[in-house]
């Protein structure tokens, strides 16, 4: 068998340090000590989440003007009567590299990764993106691309005092009635992860809202699992499904017993 090695010096490339190869014993033992040190970064991860939902909150004070498909709209109306609101500022914009025909590389490979968010609303979370390109070059671009998400028109100084003036972020707000809070903020290497419905909720103020979380006392919390549905059949009444309560249910004792003999 030839190595990869020798494979890259025989086209022209140079040659490549590869790793062992070997029987699949040593690779389930390899593998087995990687996941003691996987499973300790998501115990690392689930508790960042818990302290990032214990954040302070900052009051909005000043008002905020975006144009959207249907006309002018507050940063209240971005809820979109959600309780949660994620702003993702997307480099779309005369002098950005790629336009007209195209927004900021980096900004539509975000874009490209964004799930379904009718995942998100359905935990009373509304994500949304924001450029300083009108609203018909926007459409057009959401039309070419195949995006979905909700894009809005910045006219204001929303972007430079949210810190994302010159660069890509995640701002995180929520409402308590009209009062809007700010509760997060992400931005370079941070954006990487982003565009997983997980991602996005654990930096949100409520998180996932399943009960197995470390969450303050009096936040919403429903039963894991159990408010997932296909993204094209949630419903206003979000009490769980009978057969996928049952489903859901064996499958996490089936995982749970699996883990135990780890």
């Amino acid at each position: 068998m030839t190595s990869s090695a020798e494979s890259g010096r025989k086209s022209g490339q140079p040659a490549t340090r590869t790793p062992p190869v070997v029987s699949p014993e040593a690779w389930e033992a390899a593998r087995e000590r990687l996941l003691v040190k996987e499973k300790a970064q998501t115990r690392a991860r689930d508790a960042l989440a818990a302290e990032r939902r214990r954040m302070p909150w900052m009051a909005v004070e000043k008002t905020y003007a975006f144009e959207g498909p249907d006309g002018k709209a507050s940063l209240l109306d971005l809820f979109d009567g959600r309780r949660q609101l994620i702003v993702y500022r997307a480099f779309f914009e005369p002098g950005v590299f790629g336009w007209p025909d195209h927004a900021c590389r980096g900004c539509s490979l975000v874009a490209d990764q964004v799930a379904d968010v009718a995942h998100l609303n359905a935990r009373d979370t509304t994500l949304v993106f924001v450029s300083r390109a009108p609203q018909a070059d926007i459409a057009r671009l959401k039309a070419r691309m195949g995006w979905e998400m909700p894009w809005y028109t910045l006219t204001d100084s929303f972007d430079a005092d949210f810190g994302v003036d010159e660069w890509h972020g995640h701002n995180v707000f929520i409402r308590d009635g009209d009062r809007v809070f700010r509760t997060y903020f992400i931005n370079n290497r941070g954006d990487e992860q982003m565009g997983s419905t997980w991602n996005y909720l654990d930096i949100t103020p409520l998180g996932r809202q399943e009960v197995w979380e470390d969450s303050p006392e009096g936040y919403p919390q429903t039963p894991t699992y159990k408010w997932w549905n296909w993204h094209d059949s949630y419903a206003a009444d979000p009490a769980a499904d009978k057969k996928w309560a049952e489903v859901s249910d064996a499958g996490e004792a089936a995982f749970r017993e699996a883990s135990t003999k780890q």
